[in-house]
Parts: C-alpha cells; sequence; structure tokens
C-alpha cells in the first residue's frame, strides 16, 4: 500500500511539472523533454505491471511497477534529449553549440540491383546567419 502510494505521488508530481506552461520561446526542448520523459514512465510502469502477470506471487514484486516507471524515465529523457538535438556542432547567432546529432535511418532503392537499402545519416553542422 505505501508504495502505491508512492506511485500515486510520483505521477501526480508528474502531471504538475507537464502541465505548467512553458515560457513563449520559440525552441521548446525542455517542455519536449519532460513529455518523453512523463510518457515513458506511463510506458515503463505499464510495462513493469505487464511482467507482474509472469511471476508466481504479483503480490511481492509491486516494486516491479517502480522500476519500470524509472527506467521508462531514463529512457524518454535520453530520447528526448537525443530528439532535441539536430546537429553536432549548430552555430546561431554567432554562439556554438555541441550537441548529440540525431542520426537518422532513410531507406533508398539501388538503381543498378534494384535492393533496398537502409542508410543511415546525420547533420555535423548547421547554422543560421543574419
Amino acid at each position: 500500500m505505501k508504495q502505491l502510494k508512492q506511485l500515486l505521488a510520483l505521477v501526480i508530481c508528474l502531471s504538475f511539472l507537464t502541465s505548467v506552461s512553458s515560457a513563449h520561446a520559440a525552441d521548446n526542448t525542455l517542455r519536449e523533454v519532460f513529455e518523453d520523459a512523463f510518457y515513458g514512465a506511463g510506458i515503463g510502469a505499464l510495462v513493469g505491471g505487464a511482467i507482474l502477470a509472469f511471476t508466481n506471487k504479483p503480490a511481492d514484486h509491486l516494486s516491479y511497477i517502480g522500476y519500470g516507471a524509472a527506467s521508462g524515465v531514463l529512457a524518454g529523457t535520453a530520447y528526448g534529449m537525443a530528439k532535441s538535438a539536430r546537429a553536432l556542432a549548430e552555430i546561431n547567432n554567432g554562439r556554438v553549440r555541441i550537441a548529440v546529432p540525431t542520426i537518422i535511418p532513410d531507406l533508398r532503392e539501388s538503381p543498378s540491383t534494384g535492393q533496398t537499402m537502409v542508410m543511415w545519416h546525420a547533420s555535423i553542422l548547421r547554422g543560421t546567419f543574419n
């Protein structure tokens, strides 16, 4: 029962974090990362709850829900951070920002063989100049 109350408190705190309106900025990176972490927590808690069905005594393993939510938060945060980084180096108004680039898969058909290949590409440099 104590773990259920802690999980409920965590869900309520996370819902308050995501419902706070952010400043009107052009880049909503922080909001996207919080949303991805929140969705990761929900999905992780569901997966942890689904794993309970495969245990002998589910009441003894309720911590699986918390572990699933925690790992979901970490995975969601990592996904949000990777999604928000668009290039390895970004130049914006004379300021350089270094980040992990987004690796994007792309399907291409070879003109000579007709086979479909998976091509991976990432932006190395992106800039805006005034």
